[in-house]
């Protein structure tokens, strides 16, 4: 009997209209989100990284995931009930269950909110304190657990912290509420490389120490490989490889996974970056290709006459090791 899921997708589709004369689709609509179905465990807090180029889908599976949109096709299911009627009947209890956070530190915030006002409303939106003493402790303990100072951070706008801060007190509001699940958009793209660090070792300490689980987008293999336990690689939409984040990194399979892992600098800087990245060079219509093919086909250096006939379906190449990759029949 197959475990428990704290969140699954099964064939999530998401179209969006375009405007015509781009050569996106003859229908007028381009797909974001393409067939993808995964799943989270709930019995054993995991970090899954969602990572591809811009325009593969990640942000559109996280915004769907939240509630923010709505799948044009499939269902994603939290705790084996569909999110649509969750959303419906109990949107309090998954607004509190399953917590965004996204790229923009500022754009967050209500700029004319103190930072007292804004974690104050998540206590009393979700009734976590019963007096105003206890709402005051449970604020300033709160800063202190993820690195800021009370005496320097209360009574401050938003637009008075530092990006850094600013990351901070949205994982503060996350340990007030302490969800199940967190969908970490790009959070630490616009942070020092010093506070990154910091910033996913806070996301990995809320996995060990509150099994919270999270889905963490990002574009970036190294920040994926550091900070998850399992990597999906998204090209236009769909997954094309999946599996355990060191195997994956240290030996990816698709082609499109390979060109991703190339692009990793080398962190040595007595070391020149030699490597050369090669690919077929495809314009925005080549790229859009039918719905029986290959996604990477139109740039794939090993494209083969199948690839532009058929769309490779999963299959297991080992353990916790997945690829859709005709390479590997």
């Amino acid at each position: 009997m197959a475990g428990k899921k704290l969140i699954e997708l099964r064939h999530v589709s998401k179209l969006f209209k375009v405007g015509g004369g781009l050569g996106l689709s003859s229908r007028g609509f381009i797909k974001a989100v393409d067939d993808v179905s995964f799943d989270l465990p709930a019995e054993e807090p995991n970090m899954t990284a969602l990572v591809g180029e811009s325009g593969s889908g990640k942000s559109t599976i996280a915004r769907m995931i939240l509630g923010l949109i709505d799948s044009t096709s499939g269902e994603i299911f939290y705790k084996d009930k569909n999110i649509k009627t969750i959303l419906e009947k109990d949107p309090k209890t998954y607004r509190r269950e399953v917590q965004g956070i996204f790229q923009d530190p500022y754009s967050v915030y209500n700029p004319f909110y103190r930072v007292e006002r804004i974690l104050q409303l998540a206590v009393r939106k979700f009734n976590l304190a019963s007096k105003r003493d206890d709402e005051t402790k449970l604020i300033n303990e709160t800063l202190k657990a993820i690195g800021l100072r009370p005496e320097d951070i209360i009574g401050r706008y938003p637009h008075q912290l530092s990006g850094g801060e600013r990351q901070r007190l949205m994982l503060a509001r996350i340990l007030i509420l302490k969800p199940n699940l967190i969908v970490a958009d790009e959070p630490v793209s616009m942070l020092d490389a010093s506070l990154r660090a910091v910033f996913l070792d806070i996301l990995k300490t809320f996995k060990n120490k509150l099994g919270i689980s999270c889905i963490y987008i990002t574009h970036d293999l190294n920040i994926a490989n550091y900070a998850s336990d399992r990597i999906m690689v998204l090209c236009r939409g769909n997954i094309i490889e999946k599996g355990d984040s060191k195997a994956l990194v240290k030996e990816p399979l698709h082609p499109y996974a390979k060109l991703l892992v190339q692009s990793i600098p080398i962190p040595d800087p007595n070391k020149r970056w030699s490597d050369k990245l090669e690919f077929k060079v495809a314009n925005l219509a080549e790229t859009q290709s039918t719905a029986d093919a290959c996604v990477f086909c139109p740039r794939c250096p090993y494209a083969m006459d199948i690839c532009a006939k058929e769309k490779p379906s999963m299959k297991d190449h080992g353990t916790n090791h997945d690829v859709a990759c005709f390479l590997y029949k």
